[in-house]
C-alpha cells in the first residue's frame, strides 16, 4: 500500500496512532481519483473527492478540537504536510459553519446571482419533500 506523501522531517509523536486510518482515506482517494467518469457531469465525477477530503480534515479536527487525542505539534504537521485543510477546518471554528463540507459552498463568486450554495439554505427553510444537492460537491444540506 502507498504511503502518505510526507516531507523529510520526521512526523511528531502519536503519528503512528493516525497513520492507519489516514492511509486509508488516501487508499480511497486514489481509487476515487481513478473511478472511471462515463456518464457523469464534470462536476459529479469530482464529488467522492470532495467527500474524502472532507472527511480526512473532519478526522484531523476532531482528534484535536473535540476529542483532544492529538498534541498541537501534530495538528501542525497534518496542517503544514497539507494533510487536512487549514481553511476549512479556520472556517469550522465559526459558529454557523460547524457542519460546512466545502469552501466552494460559501463562495459567492461561483453563483449566479452572487450568493451562497443551495445546501447552505436550512431546510425548515425549503419546501417540504425537496431533495437538495449541491452542484459544487453533491453534499445534501450542510447548513444544519
Amino acid at each position: 500500500m502507498p504511503k502518505i506523501r510526507r516531507s523529510r522531517k520526521q512526523p511528531p509523536d502519536g503519528w503512528e496512532l493516525i497513520e492507519p486510518t489516514l492511509e486509508e482515506l488516501e487508499q480511497k482517494m486514489r481509487e476515487a481519483e481513478t473511478e472511471p467518469h462515463e456518464g457523469k457531469r464534470i462536476n459529479e465525477s469530482l464529488w467522492p473527492i470532495f467527500k474524502i477530503h472532507h472527511q480526512k480534515s473532519r478526522y484531523i479536527y476532531d482528534l484535536f478540537y473535540r476529542r483532544k487525542a492529538i498534541s498541537r505539534e501534530l495538528y501542525e504537521y497534518c496542517l503544514k504536510e497539507k494533510i487536512a485543510d487549514g481553511n476549512l477546518i479556520a472556517k469550522w471554528k465559526k459558529s454557523g459553519y460547524e457542519n460546512l463540507c466545502c469552501l466552494r459552498c460559501i463562495q459567492t463568486r461561483d453563483t449566479n446571482f452572487g450568493t451562497n450554495c443551495i445546501c447552505r439554505v436550512p431546510k425548515s427553510k425549503l419546501e417540504e419533500g425537496r431533495v437538495v444537492e449541491c452542484v459544487h460537491c453533491g453534499c445534501r444540506g450542510c447548513s444544519g
